[in-house]
């Protein structure tokens, strides 16, 4: 099939369209390089008559038309979106643009599409999400997010985020356009943009700088290796029911305290320092705003109705995570020499 990924260039997108192009699908990147996209993410599928670029930018309704026509999609996953909280703190008016016009823009594209080539009953519409839009959990195992939990969402990025989702419902159900949603949880691995908590806190050990924590380092999330959600999208996009949407968790929850000194520890057996060890360099710092206490995903419609599960534990994806970062610097050191980047915390949620 013909798939088109908006945000291409970036984290997860990237990891889609490496892993679509590897199982033989076309992919179109469409792509606004802003500040977290990098073309590098993609330089192993670059060069593939498989592979198109499409350097627009889904707030520009009239070119987003143009690229629809020319590649004709059988599948479009929107990834496309404003996702660090701390800037949606900060700026939040790039969030509503990028999130909710965005999106809007894509709807409207799609859908024109769709309608003007007789509205195949192959396309598909996949939005993805995040579990950041149904709020906050208490510290209870037995309590987890389902599909079926209400949306309360708690930053402008997860607000922004819950208008999306609202937006492609609406858009299915009143004009009945082919869509399915998933929602997943935290993501870690290769080409995760250095602001990020799991490459700042591998970059700022290896640099000897502080390792820093929101408050007392207790907030829990699940924990999803990019790789594995990248599977987990396309299967969705491929055998997901219309209509439905899909939570996708890596069943890997930790608290941030845990993961930085599991980080610290893989560090220490790969990278030794010359005395004592990386989670010597870890701080407090003050919260932040709303800061949710915890996020946990519950798979259990993706793994019974799709047979998905995720291939690895955390302790296993944050080992190839700090393989990966210490065998690419020079790819995390030319986007921390980017203007704006470095300079936050670096805590997802």
């Amino acid at each position: 099939m013909k798939v088109l990924v908006t945000g291409g260039a970036g984290f997860i997108g990237s990891a889609v369209l490496r892993l679509a192009a590897a199982r033989g699908h076309d992919v179109v990147n469409v792509d606004a390089l802003t500040y977290a996209a990098c073309l590098e993410n993609v330089a192993e599928v670059a060069n593939s008559p498989h592979y198109a670029f499409e350097h627009v930018d889904i707030r520009d309704r009239p070119a987003l038309d143009v690229v629809f026509t020319r590649h004709q999609p059988d599948v479009v996953m929107h990834l496309a979106a404003e996702s660090h909280v701390d800037r949606s703190i900060d700026g939040p008016g790039d969030f509503i643009e990028t999130n909710i016009t965005g999106t809007f823009n894509m709807l409207e594209a799609a859908r024109k599409y769709w309608t003007d080539t007789g509205k195949p009953e192959s396309f598909r519409f996949h939005h993805i999400s995040t579990d950041e839009v149904f709020g906050s959990l208490p510290n209870d195992p037995d309590v987890l997010f389902t599909e079926e939990t209400p949306y309360d969402p708690r930053s402008p990025y997860s607000a922004s985020k819950a208008s999306s989702d609202h937006l492609v419902r609406a858009w299915q159900e009143t004009y009945g356009l082919p869509v399915v949603l998933t929602n997943c949880s935290n993501n870690y691995g290769p080409f995760h943009f250095p602001e990020k908590l799991v490459p700042v806190v591998i970059l700022n050990a290896l640099a000897g700088k502080e390792l820093p924590i929101y408050g007392t380092g207790a907030n829990i999330r699940d924990w999803l290796y990019v790789e594995d959600h990248a599977d987990a999208l396309l299967l969705v996009a491929e055998k997901g029911e219309l209509g439905r949407s899909y939570n996708i968790g890596g069943e890997n929850e930790r608290s941030n305290l845990e993961l930085v000194k599991a980080l610290c520890a893989i560090l220490d057996d790969r990278r030794p320092k010359p005395s004592g060890s990386y989670a010597d360099q870890i701080t407090f710092v003050a919260d932040r705003p709303g800061h949710d206490a915890r996020y946990a995903i519950d798979p259990t419609r993706i793994r019974d109705e799709l047979g998905w599960r995720p291939s690895v534990t955390v302790e296993e994806g944050l080992a190839k995570t700090v393989d990966w970062y210490l065998a690419n610097e020079a790819w995390w050191r030319a986007l921390q020499n980017r203007q704006g980047v470095g300079e936050r915390l670096g805590v997802k949620a």
